[in-house]
């Protein structure tokens, strides 16, 4: 197979090489199939759709050639994290109870990208039912970080950064339930968005929970994020809780000089769990934005301590409800031990099928459902979750983004916090909070820690105001 000289910078300029005729789109999904296979032991990618990736780029080049008009993700080259739909292609979750299971429809984002000549290059590992944070949970088996392969990538959509990280794609999706794709874009030194609960259809994504469930998105530059929100965004006949407001041009609006008024939060930069090196570069940097002009003020937040119980709380419930239709009936695996009822049958399929941590996730969600405990926990965690609804809002009033770490540790060691699955939930302290409250939220690679290891800063703006998040995301981006 033909090789080339490649270094992808971002969709423009890609898309400059091909006007120019100095690369195929042939050339390129060769190029990246090539880089698939030299990094294969990163098990980042479940499967890699080699024939038909071929096939589909011959056929853009001819088009191209032809002088037909061209979609804007022309010949862009993007992974799929293993929950989201892709027609007459498998999606497993990452789990056994969904092994060889073959999609009959494609997630609406999916359509829109391909609707604009994408080529989808293959599906990405991922924690199972996107649960959890490293990627340890996979019936795959564990994604290795490309920086150094004895740490985790993040979770769950560990596939999806690292499978950007180490050029395998230009850009991928994952999805955030509660830091799926920041936490990982941080881990991996790349850039992770979520967007505004409902701004992405969810209609063909996997659930988890659903009222915390979106669509991310992994790139190596802002301006390729934006023209993919911009792609998939709007609404959408088969999901009722998408939103219905206007998709503006995200792409074409990211340039600007204006100033902006930041808020954060004392308590989380004084976290005891808080790495202190991490801690005291993200104070240098509000440091640095007040100098640039910019008005950054602290706002006191005391619910910080609450937002990790209470996402668990929520999430697990509704995991324990949306899991109850892998029964092992309808599709996917099922026990094949001889002659038991019913009962038996769902326990054998279930206890087979489901991995470690699923089933965790399952017995305490139906635990806080459960008569006597459901005023205790659930009916609690949702007044956690309208008291910090009701907080953000007020900080909203006052000031255009918060900024926060994203994680308050670097990349662990791969195994370092199995055996600990409580601390594995409060290293979602930063992250859960956007998805609570159905905000935006992204991650972008500005740090290098003393150990070698990347991490980033976390930024969350009002519901829908995405434009702004880009803005100053490329804003430091392009000045650090």
């Amino acid at each position: 197979m033909s090789s080339i000289l490649f270094e992808f910078a971002s969709i423009e300029q890609y898309h400059a090489q091909l006007q120019e005729g100095n690369v195929t789109c042939l050339q390129i999904a060769e190029h990246y199939l090539n880089r698939i296979e030299e990094t294969k032991h990163l098990n980042a990618f479940i499967e890699v759709y080699r024939d038909e990736v071929l096939q589909q780029a011959k056929s853009l080049d001819e088009k191209r050639k032809s002088g037909k008009p061209i979609g804007k993700l022309h010949g862009v080259i993007i992974g799929l994290k293993d929950v989201i739909c892709y027609k007459d292609h498998t999606v497993s979750a990452a789990s056994k109870i969904l092994k060889n299971f073959t999609s009959i429809y494609s997630a609406t984002a999916v359509e829109r990208l391909l609707a604009e000549d994408a080529i989808i290059i293959g599906n990405l590992n991922c924690d199972e039912f996107a649960m959890g944070s490293t990627n340890e949970n996979s019936a795959y088996g564990k994604v290795l970080n490309a920086l150094d392969e004895t740490k985790v990538p993040g979770g769950s959509s560990g596939g999806s950064a690292v499978a950007v990280q180490a050029g395998c794609c230009m850009v991928s999706l994952g999805s955030d339930t509660g830091g799926s794709v920041r936490q990982p874009a941080d881990f991996c030194g790349i850039i992770g968005l979520k967007p505004t609960y409902g701004r992405i259809s969810r209609y063909g994504l996997i659930a988890y929970a659903s009222s915390f469930d979106q669509i991310g998105i992994f790139g190596k530059c802002i301006p390729d994020v934006a023209l993919l929100l911009e792609v998939m965004s709007g609404a959408d006949e088969f999901d009722s809780t998408v939103s219905h407001q206007e998709v503006p041009a995200y792409s074409k609006q990211l340039q600007s000089d204006k100033k902006y008024r930041i808020a954060y939060f004392e308590e989380a930069l004084t976290h005891p769990g808080l790495d202190p090196e991490i801690g005291s570069t993200i104070k240098n940097k509000i440091e640095e934005l007040k100098q640039d002009g910019h008005t950054i003020e602290p706002v006191s937040f005391n619910l910080l301590n609450y937002v990790v119980p209470a996402y668990y709380v929520l999430t697990t419930a509704e995991a324990s409800s949306n899991l109850s239709r892998f029964d092992g009936i309808k599709y996917g695996y099922r026990s094949d031990a001889p002659g038991i009822e019913l009962t038996e049958f769902y326990k054998q399929s279930r206890s087979a099928g489901f991995g470690k941590e699923v089933k965790r996730r399952i017995m305490l969600g139906t635990f806080v459902l459960s008569a006597g405990y459901y005023d205790a926990y659930f009916t609690r965690a949702q007044k956690v979750r309208k008291l910090l609804n009701d907080q953000i809002e007020l900080v909203f009033k006052d000031f255009d983004f918060i900024i926060l770490p994203t994680s308050p540790v670097t990349a662990f060691k791969a195994g370092e916090k199995m055996d600990d699955p409580i601390a594995m939930y409060l290293a979602d302290i930063y992250t859960v909070m956007a998805n609570l409250a159905g905000i935006p939220a992204i991650s972008i690679p500005l740090f290098k820690h003393s150990n070698n290891m990347p991490f980033g800063l976390q930024l969350m703006a009002n519901r829908f105001n995405e434009v702004s998040l880009l803005r100053i995301s490329n804003l430091l981006l392009v000045g650090n």
